[in-house]
């Protein structure tokens, strides 16, 4: 295994078409950057298409840009509908868009906002999109999760949308664990087609525009601890290239930094919570999502397995 991967790894990506969401700036931008540098044709998923355009500009190759609000799912679905027509198939699609500690507010469709546009958002698009990935050997869906799916999370299906109380740490959590619990079950149900993966990856603690919304308790100790234990945003998506493109990945792997935990550094294998592998949980998870949503996956449901906390998403089916 590679000690110190960076992008100089990535193989070449000629010929490939990848999806990032939220690659106007920071992690998605860095991405989508790599990605095109090494032959990609990449797709902007962008809310704001100005600044989406801004950053194709900075960036090589066939970059292209595609209104996306993963607020909303009628602009999910009209995305799905209009990249459909575009491109004849997808090879990586990564679910990077985010939002981190947002004050109680909801999406258009009335969903908790980081719970709607961190998973619900990332899981109706997936499950439009993903029949076009299933016939291409080697694609993957990558979906980025955060260090914060251990943090007070749990899955609240009591009240998943916090109607009645909320907080922006656990709500966020919940959201981060939500995305693993969906790759997991994802890959379950991928492991029959022998093509498509599901993956997943984290950035550490890295300089983004994420933690715009950070509680002021917390925002002035990390303002004075930030130089020590942040890292850049190109080296925060390095986790999610690894992910992406590493031709020894397996499905149902998380990736992370190899720093002490996990805050920083190059990335590697790394485990996510006992709780995020509740088989159970997932699959309760995604039965929710696809009833709020109204999207359903062409891939059919697999054999539980026992839930199992082991290192590498290995008591998950896996391919490469």
């Amino acid at each position: 295994m590679t000690e110190k991967w960076t992008t100089a790894d990535i193989p070449d990506q000629r010929g490939r078409v990848a999806v990032v969401t939220g690659a106007n700036t920071g992690l998605g931008y860095e991405t989508a950057k790599a990605l095109a540098d090494r032959g990609a044709s990449v797709v902007l998923a962008v809310r704001d298409v100005t600044k989406g355009r801004q950053a194709a500009a900075r960036m090589n190759g066939d970059v292209t840009v595609q209104p996306l609000d993963l607020t909303s799912l009628d602009s999910i679905r009209t995305a799905a509908a209009t990249l459909r027509s575009r491109l004849d198939h997808i090879d990586l699609l990564i679910n990077n868009a985010g939002v981190m500690y947002t004050p109680k507010q909801t999406t258009r469709d009335g969903f908790e906002m980081q719970f709607g546009t961190n998973h619900l958002g990332h899981f109706a698009l997936t499950g439009l999109l993903l029949d076009m990935m299933l016939p291409v050997p080697g694609s993957r869906v990558v979906t980025v999760s955060s260090t914060g799916h251990r943090i007070r999370a749990a899955i609240h299906f009591d009240d998943l949308q916090w109607q009645r109380s909320y907080s922006r740490v656990s709500a966020y959590g919940q959201s981060k664990l939500a995305n693993l619990m969906f790759t997991y079950e994802l890959q379950r149900r991928l492991a029959t087609h022998g093509t498509t993966v599901a993956l997943a990856a984290h950035p550490g603690i890295s300089s983004t525009e994420l933690a715009r919304n950070t509680p002021t308790a917390l925002r002035l100790p990390i303002g004075w601890l930030a130089p020590l234990i942040t890292q850049t945003p190109a080296m925060g998506a390095l986790p999610t290239l690894r992910a992406a493109t590493d031709p020894a990945a397996l499905g149902g792997q998380y990736y992370g930094p190899g720093g002490r935990n996990q805050i920083k550094g190059h990335p590697r294998l790394v485990t996510s919570s006992p709780d995020s592998y509740e088989v159970a949980v997932q699959q309760r998870l995604w039965t929710v999502s696809e009833s709020l949503t109204g999207v359903t996956f062409p891939v059919v449901p697999a054999p539980a397995v026992p839930a199992v906390d082991q290192p590498f998403g290995a008591d998950l089916p896996g391919s490469r």
